[in-house]
């Protein structure tokens, strides 16, 4: 499976960890999560609207971090951050992975075009993800926590504790 060996190879890079579950980063995640929102409206209210788009992308990513943090994982690689969503935890990421699209396609190139409308659905879009996987994080246990990363360490093919 394509994707296992690109998880086992970031977890042997030092990319992807199991790390001790931390309130204070899942916090400081949430935040800038919410920070990140609202800089997407204050450029979407100022016609900024290209700019919009990787604040939007930024708060779906932060609010996944938080998840991340909660759980006790370290992933450097927004891409796998974005698999794990869905193969580790069971999360539909299809949201994220559009908003990362646009992203990319409204930070690095300059042929498009760009409405208020998409803007407001994009926003609109985060919103709801954040909350889904902000009330997902609020109803983990510990026993939860314990499942997901014994399943992270199968998925990377860990056989001792050696994170």
């Amino acid at each position: 499976m394509k994707k296992a060996g690109f998880l086992i190879g970031l977890h042997k890079e030092q990319k992807l960890r199991i790390v001790e579950p931390s309130e204070e980063m899942k916090q400081a995640y949430i935040e800038k999560s919410s920070a990140s929102m609202k800089s997407a409206e204050i450029l979407l209210q100022n016609s900024l609207l290209e700019n919009s788009v990787p604040m939007v992308y930024y708060s779906m990513y932060n609010m996944l971090m938080a998840l991340f943090f909660k759980v006790g994982i370290k992933c450097e690689n927004h891409a796998a951050s974005i698999i794990l969503l869905n193969e580790l935890f069971g999360i539909e990421n299809s949201k994220i992975e559009f908003a990362k699209k646009e992203r990319v396609d409204k930070q690095y190139y300059a042929d498009f075009d760009i409405s208020r409308k998409e803007v407001e659905n994009l926003i609109s879009m985060t919103k709801e993800f954040n909350s889904s996987l902000y009330d997902f994080i609020d109803k983990l246990t510990n026993k939860d926590i314990n499942t997901f990363k014994e399943k992270l360490r199968k998925m990377l093919k860990i056989t001792s504790d050696s994170k």
